[in-house]
């Protein structure tokens, strides 16, 4: 053959091998886990398509990744962070639009043999492919989460997707940036058949062959998938596709501009209620597929293109690609300054308490880690409890079929439970999860370590009482850490894992290890009350509460933080945590940083009043069946000037919870608790809630100017006194004019 590949394997790790007139062409990018999209790659692509297309012995291509779990995992971001002009972008994005322009006009038919992730750019090449074959492997997943960077396709996914399978299932995965397993991508029409890994080289061989010579002639309709048929029956299939009442609602709502009115006008209402306007990508991303039906798909590539260059350039995509560059980085770490420490390997976690979170830590630990889990409670009911709740969740896997019923079956057998220390002999890592109460803690801890084996790890979830304390009451003290799960542990992606002086190294590496397999962002932080997290929210909340007894509404209240950026306001928060959970914690933090950490005494009289949240039906918000409903009236009467309410300025109210929780951080930060400004974010966003297009407390900051934070916090301890007192680490940087990030 005559294609000379040598340059491109080298550089761009294309590779060809012809098959009987089927050039399979193998993408394996060099020096890297995931191929990647760049200018490089689409520039090397193009000069194979040419030799291809004018060899007369080839005549179809199969493209096929050479990585081990991966297809094409999207752009490469790093390229991204160099474009300077929103005019740059658009002419990266035009480039992309074309190059795949040209390979769906390609004279020879092409297959993309599917394995692994295939997102982003990574689909928008596959959808350029005249026929798409995917594995059953549930490492296969499809998407174009560009959204979640802030921006969107911008190689004509915005077009090929709604035209494939139709405006509203390709706005549901366009605008969420969601991803579908195999199965519901070949549901929706995405890809064209599902088979097992072993075969999938043969396969798509075998379908090039039949594309090439007229025998498959593939009649696709929207959300019907693809009649893999010849000519008769792939137009009864299509006519019978049509008479599908679901498909004829949907063409209703997409062929005529009072149904397309109707459909976008719905999914914007739907989209502001998620964004509240703060993330400009998805409404951008909406106007260009309406743009595509509506003028066509020469006018949508163009309004995709400027809008991607709008995008890359915008505040918010800057800040979520900082969060995901922060996060990809810790995946590399071990929480340690040694990067040669090695982890142990983590067979068997024992968890010692059955509700709420030591039923989602044997979740995490025996289906995502993989790990045998041994759970013990002190009674049958605890045990039940924890048991049921890794079922509970396996169940609704099922129901949404991401497991069959038999996987699931083998998951839950992983995890077994008991009210002694059966079991915990072979642990190599325990979790406590019981009582914030450091004398029990001490006890368990010497139990545990009198059944354990020498190496055996003990980790506790407190959110608040200090290793080191905890430590003190251990024979082993290298081996005792905090692992501070978020509920609930299977959603809530953190885990801050807390070391005291003497932790050893290995320890830490182990738990931080242990965290990245049960699917965790994990960020590793020094001792003290609080240790980060809770340390940051105890302000936060407490200026909530210092707002309510002034008279705030409590609806206001949290309107007025959720419109800021948070997913809920404080006083439901403080529902969800437990506002008894918040009242025993508060003299704990006002014993170790003094009075500007005092919650004012507004709540006392709720909590005496048995309104301790959800868990009990009541809180400062009544529920139903589990459900939040609206504010109880009757809670005024347990406040400071009880139904007459003030009305407070919103943007006051967010900045003073918002000013709390941020020199808390610097604090962190000044005093060593946090090692870095990067963590710092992570762990407000991913644990907290802290607004993502914000990038963080610590990026926050810099946007807003330290000169400016500092002028504000002094204002409001003029106003309101010492609870505001700005961090000293703040005071220094503002006097030599650094900022957290590089500017």
């Amino acid at each position: 053959m005559a294609i000379q590949l040598e340059e491109l394997q080298a550089k761009q790790g294309f590779s060809l091998q012809v098959e009987d007139g089927v050039a399979v062409v193998t993408f394996d990018l060099p020096d890297s886990a995931v191929n990647t999209l760049s200018p490089e790659v689409g520039a090397a692509f193009s000069r194979l398509l040419d030799e291809a297309e004018r060899e007369a012995d080839v005549k179809a291509l199969v493209f096929i990744s050479g990585k081990k779990d991966s297809f094409v995992a999207g752009a490469k971001i790093d390229y991204l962070q160099t474009l300077k002009t929103a005019e740059e972008a658009t002419a990266m994005s035009q480039q992309g639009q074309a190059g795949f322009d040209r390979l769906e006009a390609f004279p020879k038919p092409v297959v993309a043999a599917i394995h692994g992730a295939c997102l982003g750019g990574g689909l928008e090449w596959a959808l350029a492919c005249h026929y798409r074959i995917a594995t059953d492997s549930p490492k296969t997943t499809l998407g174009l989460p560009e959204v979640q960077l802030g921006l969107l396709p911008g190689a004509g996914g915005t077009q090929r997707l709604p035209a494939l399978i139709g405006a509203q299932a390709a706005l549901d995965l366009i605008l969420t940036g969601k991803n579908v397993k195999p199965a519901k991508a070949r549901k929706l029409g995405i890809v064209d058949e599902v088979v097992p890994v072993p075969i999938l080289r043969a396969i798509a061989v075998q379908r090039a062959r039949e594309l090439a010579a007229g025998t498959l002639k593939p009649v696709r309709a929207h959300g019907q998938g693809l009649k893999s048929v010849g000519q008769k029956k792939g137009l009864a299939g299509f006519f019978q596709g049509l008479a599908n009442k679901e498909l004829w609602a949907e063409v209703a709502l997409e062929d005529n501009p009072l149904g397309r009115k109707v459909l976008f006008d719905a999914a914007r209402k739907q989209l502001l209620k998620k964004t509240r306007g703060k993330y400009p990508a998805p409404e951008k991303a909406l106007r260009v597929v309406r743009t595509g039906l509506e003028s066509g798909r020469e006018a949508g590539l163009a309004a995709e293109a400027k809008a991607f260059g709008e995008l890359v350039m915008s505040d918010v995509s800057k800040r979520l690609v900082e969060v995901f560059f922060a996060t990809t980085a810790l995946k590399k770490e071990n929480g340690t300054s040694d990067a040669s420490v090695k982890p142990r390997e983590v067979k068997k976690v024992a968890v010692l308490g059955g509700g709420l979170m030591g039923g989602g830590i044997a979740y995490v630990a025996g289906v995502l880690q993989g790990a045998q889990v041994r759970v013990k409670d002190k009674d049958d009911a605890g045990v039940a409890r924890a048991l049921k709740q890794v079922q509970g969740i396996l169940d609704e896997r099922v129901k949404k079929r991401s497991l069959t019923w038999r996987e699931a079956a083998a998951k839950q057998a992983r995890i077994t439970a008991g009210t002694d220390y059966s079991g915990f002999k072979s642990a190599d890592l325990v979790i406590e999860a019981v009582f914030e109460d450091l004398k029990l803690k001490h006890r368990i801890l010497a139990e545990v370590e009198a059944v354990t084996g020498p190496d055996a790890i003990f980790a506790s979830n407190t959110s608040s009482i200090p290793i080191t304390e905890l430590a003190k009451g251990s024979k082993r003290p290298a081996q005792v850490i905090g692992m501070h799960y978020f509920s609930p542990v299977n959603k809530m992606p953190l885990l801050e894992i807390i070391t005291h002086a003497g932790t050893a190294d290995q320890v830490t590496a182990t738990c931080v290890e242990v965290g990245r397999k049960q699917g965790k962002t994990v960020i590793v932080v020094n001792d003290g009350p609080g240790f980060y997290t809770s340390r940051i929210l105890a302000p936060y909340l407490n200026e909530a509460a210092y707002l309510l007894a002034e008279g705030a509404d409590i609806a206001a209240l949290d309107k007025a933080l959720v419109e800021f950026g948070f997913p809920v306001g404080p006083m439901t928060l403080l529902d969800e945590v437990g506002i008894d959970v918040a009242h025993k914690v508060s003299p704990m933090m006002e014993a170790a940083f003094g009075k500007r950490m005092a919650a004012p005494k507004s709540l006392d009289g709720v909590v005496a009043d048995g309104r301790l949240g959800r868990k009990s039906q009541k809180g400062f918000y009544l529920y139903e069946n589990g459900k939040k409903k609206e504010v109880d009236p009757t809670v005024y009467g347990l406040l400071p000037h009880g139904k007459e309410r003030k009305g407070f300025d919103a943007s006051e109210m967010a900045e003073r919870l918002v000013l709390q929780m941020v020199n808390e951080a610097i604090r962190c930060l000044g005093e060593g608790i946090l090692r870095s400004a990067r963590d710092g974010d992570v762990g407000a966003i991913f644990g907290l809630g802290f607004p993502p297009f914000l990038g963080g407390p610590f990026h926050y900051a810099d946007a807003r100017g330290l000169s400016e934070v500092l002028r504000k916090l002094e204002h409001y301890q003029d106003k309101l006194g010492e609870r505001f007192t700005p961090a000293p680490l703040l005071v220094e940087m503002v006097k030599e004019g650094k900022t957290f990030y590089p500017r």
